[in-house]
């Protein structure tokens, strides 16, 4: 579940991301009512398993039942809840049409949630840096792919030293752009292991690293968006 809105007085619209049919606008009818069969399970950040009736406009849902209650695990934790909330936000936004089969989408969100939510001591993750990974994976998934290890213009091989949103990542001294940023070569390795996944890389990083690179993610994700994530704002940075 993405988020809802009211419909009626008793209703809601339920906006959902399926493996199959990408996005989807179903109605949930009674929700609102304190003796709704539904109870929390059409909140959102739940995975859930749904039956839906065919409508002419929207879809009405007759069936859940309760796969991963994530919002049980982020409620109680400011950072990891606004984390989750610009993470469904990005994966609403970065599908342009209704009905559209994203399955990529589907399962790196579920993934991500699972890593926001996962209590595993041996590979501590802090929600920031889910979050940015996440983001990075995501805009790769839709097309938007940075590059952190060649030059993003003349693929030439890196390290180089300067970023670029607008171009795709990371530039050589001759395809600079003007206003390009120069971070640390700690950044730039940081930001390819958070788009790799490589955990035991971005648990080492230093925490000026780790701001540097959270702002270059942002700058990024605003670009490509065409505007920013409202939800991000909120997010402890």
């Amino acid at each position: 579940m993405l988020r809802t809105h009211k419909l009626g007085e008793a209703d809601r619209i339920i906006t959902l991301l399926t493996r199959s049919q990408g996005l989807v606008r179903a109605v949930a009818k009674g929700v609102r009512r304190t003796t709704s069969r539904w109870g929390s399970r059409l909140e959102p950040f739940t995975h859930v398993d749904l039956q839906l009736a065919e409508g002419r406009n929207l879809d009405t849902i007759t069936q859940a039942e309760t796969l991963t209650p994530f919002q049980s695990r982020l409620g109680l934790d400011y950072d990891r809840y606004t984390a989750g909330t610009a993470m469904l936000e990005t994966a609403e936004r970065l599908i342009a049409e209704e009905r559209e089969p994203s399955p990529q989408q589907f399962l790196l969100l579920v993934g991500g949630l699972r890593a926001l939510t996962a209590e595993d001591p041996a590979v501590p993750r802090a929600a920031g840096q889910v979050l940015d990974s996440y983001l990075l994976r995501s805009l790769s998934v839709a097309g938007y792919a940075p590059s952190f290890d060649t030059c993003a213009r003349c693929d030439a091989p890196g390290p180089h030293r300067w970023f670029n949103a607008s171009a795709g990542g990371i530039l050589c001294a001759i395809c600079r752009l003007p206003g390009s940023a120069n971070p640390a070569p700690e950044t730039v390795t940081l930001l390819g292991a958070l788009l790799a996944g490589d955990w035991p890389t971005v648990g080492a990083a230093e925490s000026r690293h780790l701001r540097e690179a959270t702002g270059l993610v942002a700058a990024y994700v605003q670009w490509h968006l065409e505007r920013g994530l409202r939800s991000l704002s909120h997010v402890p940075r």
